[in-house]
C-alpha cells in the first residue's frame, strides 16, 4: 500500500531545535538554518504518525459548504465533513442538513458530490416519508396499485403505469408535503381513469377540492 506524502513548508531560523507544528491542516518546520533537506525530511519521516493524525483531526473538524438543499418546500444548507467511516452519517441542525462522509469521498469535487448527496438523501427521506402517504392514500379512495417504486426520472415527479403501477421520483420530497399529497392522489385517480377526462378531475376534486393550488409547473404527473 502507498504511503501517503506529507507535504511540508519549511523556515530556517537561528534556534538550535527543530520544531514541527500542524495548523488547519497545514505542516509548517521551523528547522536551525544549517539542517539539510534530508535531515529536515528524516525528522518529518520520523513524527509521521503524529502528524497524520493531526491532520485527520483537523478534517474531522472541517466542515466543507455546498449549495442548499429543499426539503419539504423548506430550504436548508448543506456542510459535509470527512471521517474514517463506511456509513454515511447525517443530521439535522437547525437549518442546516450535516453529512459526515467517508474519507474515500474527498476525492470527489464539490460540484459532482453535492449532486451524489442530494441523490441520497432525498430517496432516503422518500422511503421513509412516502409510505405513509401511499396509506393514507389509499384508505381514503380504497383502491391501490398493484405496486409503486421509487426511481429516478427526467420531467416526471410521479406517473401511474399502463400496468397500474405508482413509480415515484424521490425528489419529490423537494415539495410541502401537501404538494406531496396532492401528486400521489393524482396518480392514484388515473388508476381509474388513465386520461385526464372531466370523470378524473371529478373524482380528484372529490377527495381534494382545493388540488389546483398544489399543481407544479414544469413537471409531469
Amino acid at each position: 500500500m502507498k504511503k501517503e506524502i506529507i507535504a511540508y513548508s519549511v523556515n530556517k531560523t537561528n534556534n538550535k531545535e527543530l520544531y514541527i507544528s500542524v495548523q488547519d491542516g497545514e505542516v509548517s518546520v521551523r528547522a536551525p538554518w544549517y539542517f539539510t533537506g534530508e535531515k529536515i525530511q528524516k525528522a518529518v519521516l520520523a513524527k509521521r504518525d503524529w502528524i497524520l493524525r493531526k491532520l485527520e483531526e483537523n478534517d474531522e473538524k472541517k466542515e466543507i459548504s455546498l449549495k442548499p438543499i429543499q426539503i419539504f418546500g423548506v430550504v436548508y444548507n448543506l456542510k459535509v465533513s470527512y471521517k474514517n467511516i463506511s456509513v454515511i452519517e447525517c443530521s439535522l441542525d437547525e437549518n442546516i442538513v450535516k453529512v459526515v462522509l467517508p474519507k474515500k469521498y474527498k476525492k470527489i469535487d464539490n460540484e459532482s458530490m453535492t449532486d451524489i448527496l442530494i441523490d441520497k438523501l432525498y430517496l432516503k427521506i422518500a422511503e421513509k416519508e412516502i409510505e405513509s402517504i401511499m396509506e393514507k392514500t389509499r384508505l381514503q379512495l380504497k383502491i391501490a396499485p398493484e405496486d409503486y417504486k421509487l426511481e429516478e426520472m427526467t420531467g416526471y415527479l410521479a406517473k401511474c403505469t399502463e400496468d397500474k403501477k405508482i413509480i415515484i421520483n424521490p425528489r419529490i420530497v423537494r415539495y410541502k408535503k401537501e404538494v406531496i399529497e396532492y401528486i400521489i392522489m393524482h396518480e392514484f385517480c388515473h388508476l381509474k381513469y388513465k386520461n385526464h377526462t372531466k370523470s378524473f378531475y371529478n373524482m380528484l376534486k372529490k377527495y381534494m377540492p382545493d388540488y389546483e393550488k398544489y399543481e407544479i409547473d414544469g413537471f409531469k404527473y
